[in-house]
């Protein structure tokens, strides 16, 4: 193929797309992408270079200049999108970050059943064709005393079956301080709505009792529901029902109760020095008759939601063909079977599950890290800017204990000049952090950077990446002078 471009005087003749693909200097760039993608990509740039055929160099169209330009952007194209970050936030369970991390125990499960077969829905002893649930159920039930349990892909596919399958067409009672919003708009009455259900809201904002519930009741009341907040806190003059109360009155009425557990946890966080946050196992025995809760926030699993509770309920939600429609993938219960196995050993359960270890990690060990990190920071900004360690509260995150600060330790990068000058400094460098090879993320606060160290295990891969720091690299749009939340 030919470009149509002559030789001349200045000029020497341009090789063919096909001669340059049989070229030594693309040779290794065909081997790491493939001929056809060489292919498409070298015609395309050629035909950039020819409608500059005035100003282009004549070294623009050399095989050695051409694998270099082609190599690069294949390489850039073929970059995953999906990258490892270092999260430098504060909070641990980072919605935007991914949440939990997984210890190597689930990674490694999760590697076996994606490299061979499986028996995912496959009865090892009748077989015949198994439920995928069954190898996780049996877990479940030990760890939170229920009698059944099935796993869907998050807690909001949890809610959405448990409504669609007992309440389509029929009311449920749920306090109107409970009808939070979570991330991404998602609203509870919106869910109740979208799974059939008639939401029958009781109480006030700020004040809700046992009465309420009970004068709500009548022939098309399907369900009562409790709603943890888990998102916000109202404080002041307030009331809510207990569980056990709402179980009670539920039973009394012949209806079936359910908890929204939100996050969820399988231990008493106390025992760690943490906040308090109601566990699955106080729920059921409060005598709540289903409770759901995610996998992958205080549990520290992957991104799944469960539902634990009554048996013949359970059988329910099993026939509702949405369950198909929210099943969760080999993968995921690979995973989440690992999560829960670390569970019955108690003893070792803070060393060896990534979130809990995070969430309980002594301050001094998170100090030592931020003054390596402030140093190497100091070392790269001189006298443009100061690295100091400061104290600072990281938070859980993903609606878990939303006003629960935790005692942590961080870097605070700050220039000097005026308030809006350091605002437009400070949103630089998290725009530079960003672009390293293992992205640094950050917050603003307060005219400055402040780079919270609690989920900073290894600082050494970060110091790496700081070699590569320009912190001129990027200016400030006005979305990063905004204030982070």
């Amino acid at each position: 193929m030919s470009l149509g471009v002559a030789p001349s005087a200045s000029r020497p003749r341009i090789a063919s797309v096909d001669e340059l693909l049989e070229s030594q200097a693309l040779g290794s760039v065909v081997a790491r992408h493939g001929r056809v993608p060489v292919r498409d990509a070298l015609r395309e740039h050629l035909d950039v270079l020819r409608a500059e055929w005035g100003s282009a160099p004549a070294s623009a169209f050399e095989p050695a200049t051409l694998a270099l330009d082609i190599g690069r952007a294949l390489d850039q194209a073929a970059a995953p999108s999906l990258r490892p970050v270092a999260n430098l936030t504060g909070t641990v369970l980072h919605t935007n970050l991914g949440r939990a991390l997984l210890p190597e125990e689930a990674i490694e499960a999760m590697a076996r059943v994606a490299r061979e077969p499986c028996n995912l829905e496959f009865d090892m002893d009748g077989g015949a064709r198994g439920e995928r649930d069954a190898h996780v159920q049996a877990q479940v039930c030990q760890l939170t005393g229920a009698d059944a349990a099935l796993v869907v892909n998050n807690n909001a596919a949890a809610v959405m079956l448990v409504l669609n399958t007992l309440a389509t067409r029929r009311s449920v009672i749920v306090s109107r301080g409970e009808l939070v919003e979570i991330g991404g708009q998602f609203r509870v009455p919106d869910i109740m709505t979208r799974a059939g259900a008639r939401l029958h809201e009781v109480g006030t904002t700020n004040r809700t009792h046992l009465r309420d519930y009970a004068e709500a009741i009548d022939p098309r009341t399907a369900l009562l529901m409790k709603v943890h907040p888990s998102n916000y806190e109202i404080r002041g003059f307030t009331a809510s029902v207990p569980m056990e109360q709402v179980a009670n009155l539920a039973r009394d009425r012949g209806l079936p109760s359910f908890a929204d557990l939100g996050s969820g946890t399988l231990v008493d966080l106390r025992a760690w020095h943490l906040p308090h946050e109601p566990t699955v196992r106080e729920t059921l025995a409060a005598g709540m008759d289903l409770v759901s809760f995610s996998g992958d926030k205080l549990l520290g699993g992957p991104q799944c939601g469960i539902v634990a509770g009554r048996a013949d309920l359970i059988a329910r939600l099993r026939r509702n063909p949405l369950k198909r429609a929210l099943r969760c993938d080999k993968l995921t219960l690979a995973a989440l079977g690992e999560v829960l196995r670390l569970y019955g050993d108690p003893e070792r359960l803070v060393a060896r599950l990534p979130t809990l270890r995070l969430l309980a990690r002594p301050r001094a060990d998170i100090a030592r890290v931020a003054a390596e990190l402030a140093d190497a920071l100091q070392a790269r900004l001189g006298d443009r800017a100061s690295a100091r360690v400061v104290d600072c509260a990281s938070t859980i995150g993903s609606g878990a204990l939303p006003v629960a600060g935790l005692p942590s330790a961080g870097v605070r990068i700050e220039a000097s000049g005026s308030r809006r000058e350091r605002d437009r400094q400070a949103a630089r460098l998290l725009v530079a952090l960003r672009a390293l090879p293992l992205p640094v993320i950050g917050r603003l606060e307060e005219g400055g950077v402040l780079l919270d160290c609690r989920c900073l295990e290894d600082v050494a891969p970060v110091l790496r990446s700081l070699e590569a720091l320009r912190v001129d690299a990027a200016p400030a749009s006005k979305k990063e002078l905004a204030p982070h939340p």
